[in-house]
């Protein structure tokens, strides 16, 4: 990074963008290497989801009405029905195998992705090779933090049930309509709210001691004074993301009209959007924890990030808080 810490916190969306498009160019050849190895396998598993979600569900929906038009009772329809039980299965099978690589890919890239930019960031000598050693033993943390976020959000979806549930019983039926837009405008702001927190919380989770809930918590202060920042840049991304989604379905899924060769080469243009949109948002959260920082006038020891991301007796050595945090410098 050429800007000086101090000088971070005066980072709008546009200046995050261009520094993240600076740091993507003038170190491609690493990322072009993180992109081949995970972030193109993450990107593929993705679009392949959507593919062949679509072709089992397509199944599933014309046995469904072809046991509809059979009779109850005959071997016709016992043996429709035990196809769709069949279909089902392997449905639910391949949606768990899909989130399985879905995690691992993704927590792995996001791991990958911020160590390398901390090496940039201390302008030590970074390698593939040594950002691939590194990873798994991070992924750990990652993993830690992703479960903390994955059990809030379900509770969070658990109480905000209750929480409309009650309201519709004591204000009545009558004013439904109502009460359900203004309670799904607070869900959707909560739930980006918690996005952004788990965001930033993977990386402290790199960067820092702190994981599992503790990185939360971090994330939530660190945070504070940037959230509009991170909205808009969170809207941005996923809107995106669902835009690249919508047209990807339009013109593979359910393009057969258009003819293969433009079906395949829209596939694979998607798959390269897909790939610089995911690598992007990578670099993009990474830049935002340090304009965070910046911005809260906690100064990094460049030096002591430098040690700790060292591989200590073939461990990773997180970098310990009190080298990262209530370091004030002079604005």
């Amino acid at each position: 990074m050429d800007r000086e810490q101090e000088e971070m916190q005066f980072l709008g969306v546009f200046g995050i963008y261009k520094e993240a498009y600076k740091i993507i160019l003038s170190w491609r050849k690493i990322f072009s290497q993180i992109t081949l190895a995970l972030i193109l396998p993450l990107s593929f598993i993705f679009l392949a989801h959507i593919e062949v979600s679509n072709v089992l569900f397509s199944k599933i929906i014309y046995n469904e009405e072809e046991l509809d038009e059979t009779q109850v009772g005959t071997k016709k329809y016992e043996k429709i029905s035990d196809m769709i039980s069949s279909e089902w299965a392997y449905f639910w099978l391949f949606k768990a195998a899909y989130f399985t690589f879905l995690l691992i890919f993704s927590l792995l890239s996001t791991a990958a992705v911020v160590y390398t930019i901390a090496c940039i960031y201390t302008a030590r000598e970074v390698t593939f090779k040594k950002v691939m050693s590194v990873v798994p033993k991070v992924w750990k943390r990652l993993m830690i933090t992703f479960l903390s976020i994955f059990i809030a959000v379900f509770l969070y979806n658990v109480v905000s049930i209750l929480v409309l549930i009650i309201s519709v019983f004591l204000i009545g039926p009558s004013k439904v309509v109502p009460i359900l837009l203004f309670f799904l405008m607070l869900y959707f702001m909560g739930l980006v709210y918690m996005s952004i927190i788990w965001q930033l919380a993977s990386v402290v989770s790199v960067l820092e001691e702190a994981s599992g809930i503790k990185a939360m918590i971090k994330s939530r202060e660190l945070i504070k004074g940037k959230m509009w920042v991170a909205i808009i840049i969170f809207f941005k991304l996923n809107l995106s993301s669902v835009a690249l989604h919508i047209l990807f379905e339009r013109n593979v899924v359910h393009g057969s009209s258009l003819g293969i060769l433009y079906r395949g080469s829209f596939g694979i243009l998607s798959l390269l959007l897909l790939l610089v949109l995911f690598l992007f948002g990578l670099v993009i959260q990474t830049v935002i924890y340090f304009v965070c920082k910046s911005y809260h006038h906690e100064n990094i020891d460049k030096s002591a990030l430098s040690d700790h991301l060292e591989v200590y007796m073939g461990e990773y050595v997180p970098l310990k808080s009190k080298d990262v945090q209530l370091q004030q410098f002079e604005v």
